[in-house]
């Protein structure tokens, strides 16, 4: 029983991919045999290519490869189809080194394909072989010629790459036929980084984010490519991460909600490996500010009345709340001691002297609007004056009010700066335009109860920073003024920077 075999060769060498017309049998037909070393015996059938292997160019000691084409064209010149075989030897050494018998060439690729990796990360390596099959993959790595792993599969993976895995890669194909191995394939050096990455965020505004205007924000990392991205708001929670496949993030219209924290990291590869996160980043919105509400909507008040702080009511306040800022240089909310809360609203039932401080709204992610003070008095005469500026060309009404009983002569006066402006028996004085001249500090005095604390009265232009200009030039005369407006006018100057440094504070 006879059976056909190729003389298998690399599809890289035409003559031996030509030369694959021999057989192998134990009949008389033509056959070929091999002996690794030494002598390689040649079966050659005239009926198939009428000439010896001499005669397609094989000579002793100066063997030169045949191009496919050589081949087919002795082999077409011979039309007659005789039998028998001319036997030929010829060393297996000039054989394989003219090509005939090479064996198969092993490709070795890495995945993923950038460079160096990082402790942790997945790293797969893949060898190739183009011709024929049931390959056994040996792996080696280094300078030993020992294979450090076998498969039955043209991959190895290293699950988490460390330290001692960095080294130069190469494989090589076994199998049980001939050829039974492949070449050596070529070398794949793996750079392994110990230290994990950690990317700088960095923002397309250096200051605050103008309510409307697009925000860009940028997750900077050297370190190789095949990154994606990963943004996080307020906390670093992985469940409600933004992904983009680029390195920026980009807010298109921001609004006072787009305000805070925000944080980013870059991942890459199955499973994915993640950086370090990034510093944070604090973007702050400016444009609308809420206004603090105070009812009764005054600067001064009487201990024990009560006092209604709201944030509510204005356009985009949900979500803020009313902050304080008092003598004990903390900073604390309605919840903390202060009054009940609803919604954005803070209540207090009872003032009492340690109440008075700077108040404000805040939002969730940090944006406050203007600071307002509030005195809380002991004594039996306040001055009714507004909380907030007063607008330049606007009237303004000041009065003077007491704690029950309420004297039956209301005769007062009305002093700013401590130079008296006016005597009136009605308790009020108005001053019908308002203008830039008219700030300043006031208070009121009644004959039999006494004065008043002093309130500082801004006039808002269309600059707002001669007020605080002129809170500061005036600060030489607080020394002579009632201690209530001194306490309110530091505590205005303490808040302030206080809110430049929120990290700076202890919070109740």
């Amino acid at each position: 029983m006879s059976w056909r075999r190729d003389l298998e060769s690399s599809s890289s060498h035409p003559a031996s991919r030509a030369l694959a017309f021999f057989f192998k049998s134990s009949t008389s037909a033509c056959s070929a045999d091999t002996s690794p070393e030494s002598v390689l015996g040649l079966y050659h059938c005239p009926p198939l290519f009428g000439h010896s292997l001499r005669d397609l160019g094989f000579q002793r000691g100066g063997v030169r490869r045949l191009s496919r084409s050589d081949v087919l064209s002795r082999r077409a010149s011979n039309g007659s189809r005789r039998r028998g075989c001319v036997l030929e030897s010829w060393p297996y050494k000039q054989l394989r080194g003219a090509g005939i018998f090479a064996s198969p060439t092993a490709t070795l690729t890495v995945e993923p394909r950038w460079s160096p990796v990082f402790t942790g990360e997945s790293v797969t390596l893949k060898c190739e072989i183009q011709s024929h099959s049931n390959w056994r993959y040996q792996w080696y790595k280094g300078s030993s010629r020992t294979a450090v792993s076998q498969s039955q599969t043209n991959t190895f993976t290293i699950r988490s790459a460390a330290d001692q895995d960095q080294d130069q890669y190469w494989c090589r194909g076994e199998r049980d036929y001939r050829p039974s191995s492949s070449q050596l394939s070529n070398t794949v050096t793996l750079r392994v980084e110990a230290e994990k990455p950690k990317p700088e965020l960095t923002s397309s505004h250096k200051g605050a984010a103008l309510i409307g205007n697009p925000v860009v924000l940028y997750c900077k990392l050297d370190q190789s490519a095949g990154w994606r991205f990963y943004w996080s708001k307020h906390t670093q929670n992985p469940e409600n991460e933004t992904k983009t496949e680029t390195h920026s993030y980009t807010i298109s219209s921001v609004s006072v909600s787009d305000g805070g924290q925000y944080w980013c990291r870059a991942g890459r590869g199955t499973p994915v490996y993640y950086t370090h996160y990034s510093d944070a980043l604090w973007i702050n919105v400016t444009g609308v500010t809420v206004p603090l509400t105070v009812s009764p909507s005054r600067a001064q008040h009487f201990i024990t009345d009560s006092l209604s702080l709201s944030c509510e009511g204005q356009s985009d306040s949900t979500g803020w709340r009313v902050r304080r800022y008092t003598h004990s240089e903390k900073v604390s909310d309605c919840s903390s001691g202060l009054g009940s809360v609803t919604g954005s609203t803070c209540n207090i039932s009872s003032l009492s002297t340690s109440h008075t401080g700077v108040y404000w709204c805040e939002s969730e992610s940090g944006e406050s609007g203007d600071p307002v003070s509030i005195t809380v008095t002991n004594d039996s005469v306040i001055l009714d004056s507004p909380v907030h500026p007063v607008t330049e060309g606007d009237p303004l009404t000041l009065r003077c009010l007491y704690r029950d009983p309420k004297p039956s002569n209301l005769t007062a006066e009305f002093y700013k700066n401590g130079s008296l402006l006016q005597t009136q028996t009605t308790g009020e004085m108005t001053i019908r335009t308002v203008s830039k001249s008219d700030e300043g500090l006031y208070h009121c005095k009644h004959p039999e109860r006494g004065e008043s604390p002093q309130s500082w009265i801004s006039v808002r232009g269309e600059s707002k920073s001669g007020a605080s200009l002129s809170v500061f030039s005036l600060l030489s005369s607080l020394m002579a003024a009632s201690p209530y407006l001194l306490v309110s006018i530091v505590l205005t100057i303490k808040c302030c920077r206080a809110r430049a440094k929120p990290d700076e504070l202890n919070t109740e």
